[in-house]
């Protein structure tokens, strides 16, 4: 009779040889799987970065669309701006010519102060002074009602430019 280990042996073998096909069946299946997933997140990951370049894309467009809105709203409100000014130079030019006529008024009443006789000479001397102060007080309020107008073309024209600026990216930002 044979020893009993002889005779366990072919069982033993054929054990370690199913429970091999079933591992390797196992790991085979695992294998598998593993790469079809892997492949899946490739797939992915490429259509991730795919979007991500097309949505970075449309965001420069976008983006240049507003600098574009905006640089014309800029350029736009610098002319405004240089024409309030140009306008400002031609009013204060006119204002010298206003300023001028009442200086030469109060140098002729001052004249004719002093060339008058005597009982009219205190009447006439009141009378020059009060246009010298009137001939001044029109100066100083021409000039400041010049600089005032010229402020407000300037508040205004930046105010339109802001606005231009504004509605310009409220326009792009719809069209998206």
């Amino acid at each position: 009779m044979k020893p009993i280990w002889l005779q366990v042996l072919p069982c033993i073998a054929a054990l370690t040889l199913a429970a091999g096909a079933l591992f390797g069946a196992y790991h085979h299946g695992v294998t598998v799987t593993d790469e079809k997933w892997q492949s899946a997140w490739n797939a992915r990951d490429t259509r991730d970065a795919e979007a991500k370049s097309l949505n970075e894309a449309a965001e420069r467009t976008r983006e240049q669309a507003y600098q574009q809105s905006i640089n014309k709203a800029v350029q736009d409100g610098q002319r405004n701006i240089d024409q309030a000014m140009a306008d400002a130079a031609a009013a204060r030019a006119s204002a010298d010519g206003l300023r001028g006529a009442a200086d030469n008024l109060a140098r002729r009443l001052a004249a004719s102060e002093a060339s008058g006789n005597s009982c009219t000479a205190a009447a006439s001397k009141a009378a020059a002074r009060a246009a010298a102060v009137l001939a001044d007080v029109l100066k100083r309020a021409d000039q400041r009602a010049g600089d005032l107008a010229a402020v407000a073309d300037q508040a205004r024209a930046r105010g339109m430019t802001c606005e231009q600026a504004y509605d310009g990216l409220i326009r792009s930002s719809a069209l998206h």
